[in-house]
């Protein structure tokens, strides 16, 4: 899970200061002797790592605990402060304004392997899905076939365009004619896909460099896997100083990353974290926030990106449709089908129910696999339409065949059977003002922890 380790670290840290009347200077040095150590196990730059924790004692040291509030909780407040400030404070938006009368271009830069390719996709996507935009991906990698064949795989995937041109080995000039050609059919925006290397060296920057010179892009994003440590540190500044980049896109934040350079690469460089990629689907893509992070590695969830993930997803004539079967006590299987699908466009299980304040240190130790609704499918699956239209009808022996055609047991067959009823009960006596007080109430839904579908 996302900073899973360094959460632990500083909450291990900031039990030094429980129980302590007042904050002195002996206690906060302690915690934050504390906290560095957790920082520079999380791969956060040294200097980084000091400063920050330089700043953090001078804040604590300077104020007076009210009577209301404990210095542990006052300390939480200033780390979590100073940790939003230290991966950029403000969120940076990406700026897909074009010159009058072209396209907006988006230049992608990094080393191989970083995730450039997929990125590219995953934010040609977001931009035609999220903010209406008619997007053209433009295959400048001359010297991978495989790049360009994965460029096109992507664009075919998400219905987005790719301009390529198989026997001109002039990345420069595929550039030009991508967006020449982006005006002639209408796209307006270009988004412009590179090569990158193992290691950095000065054909691929004389290269890249040459390619932003001529077509001048909107956007320019650096691209670096986050798994690489320190290493993306000292990356991102050679390339800023040879790109003077707009922006950085942090990939596979959701691998086993330490998350150290999400902490260090702002100060470094100082240029914006503006994405991160946070799983392999084509919707895994996040506009990065420094405040939601903050929460996040502090263990408070983060609610706001949850809720706009599920704004997503949400269709209000359907909610509409379901609010009228609810209270008609009409809800049926066919509809809770289409519930559970929606949540799992939403992403990774696990990852989601992380956002939840506490929810994610309960649930560390358990594997949630975003096959967890399977056996929920299968069962629904098994019925036939008008079982799942007429739940009431479900009687032994249709219960027996349902569980022999799901590959399921009649025991799971019947707890789910029994749970539907109960919230199907429970969702009728819910309304507008007190749905979020209801939702507490809720009986456990097959496939939520200790209910099956998960694995310690």
């Amino acid at each position: 899970m996302l900073f899973e380790n360094l959460s632990e670290r500083l909450e291990r840290s900031f039990k030094i200061l429980k129980g302590e009347g007042k904050i002195t200077e002996v206690n906060v040095s302690e915690t934050l002797k504390d906290v560095r150590k957790a920082l520079l196990d999380a791969d956060v730059n040294y200097k980084v790592a000091k400063t920050f924790t330089d700043t953090v004692k001078q804040k604590a040291l300077g104020q007076n605990v009210l009577t209301a509030v404990k210095p542990s909780q006052l300390m939480v407040k200033i780390v979590h402060d100073e940790l939003a400030l230290l991966m950029g404070g403000e969120t940076a938006e990406i700026n897909v304004k074009g010159q009058t009368g072209q396209p907006a271009v988006i230049l992608m830069s990094g080393l191989q392997g970083s995730g450039k390719t997929t990125f590219s996709g995953k934010l040609a996507l977001m931009l035609k899905t999220k903010k209406n935009r008619r997007p053209l991906l433009t295959a400048c990698d001359v010297y991978r076939p495989a790049a360009i064949e994965q460029l096109r795989v992507l664009g075919e995937q998400i219905g987005v365009p790719v301009y390529m041109e198989l026997e001109n080995k002039n990345p420069v000039e595929i550039a030009q004619n991508a967006i020449r050609e982006a005006k002639a059919k209408g796209y307006d925006v270009v988004i412009v896909d590179t090569a990158g290397r193992l290691a950095i060296d000065e054909q691929m920057m004389q290269e890249i460099a040459a390619i932003k010179e001529a077509i001048n892009p909107s956007e320019t994003l650096f691209v670096v896997d986050s798994m690489t440590g320190q290493d993306a540190v000292n990356t991102a500044k050679e390339f800023n100083e040879r790109l003077d980049f707009d922006g950085v896109v942090l990939t596979k934040l959701d691998g086993d990353t330490r998350g150290g350079a999400a902490l260090s690469i702002r100060t470094v460089v100082n240029k914006p974290i503006k994405f991160v990629g946070t799983g392999e689907k084509m919707e895994a893509i996040d506009q990065f926030h420094p405040s939601r992070m903050a929460d996040r590695i502090l263990g408070m969830g983060d609610i706001v990106s949850l809720v706009e993930r599920a704004q997503e997803q949400f269709d209000e004539e359907e909610a509409k449709r379901l609010q009228k079967k609810i209270q008609k006590n009409q809800f049926d299987f066919n509809d809770f089908l289409g519930q559970i699908q929606q949540i799992k466009k939403m992403g990774n299980i696990k990852d989601l129910a992380a956002m939840i304040p506490g929810v994610g240190k309960a649930i560390k130790d358990i594997d949630i696999d975003d096959d967890a609704f399977k056996s929920i499918e299968a069962i629904i699956y098994s019925m036939t339409p008008k079982e799942r239209t007429n739940p009431e009808i479900l009687n032994g022996s249709r219960r027996n065949r349902i569980a022999k055609g799901s590959g399921t047991d009649l025991q799971e067959v019947n707890r789910l059977i029994k749970q539907f009823d109960q919230t199907r009960k429970m969702m009728k006596m819910i309304t507008g003002s007190n749905m979020s007080k209801m939702m507490g109430k809720m009986p456990k839904m097959p496939g939520m922890p200790g209910m099956g579908g998960f694995r310690r």
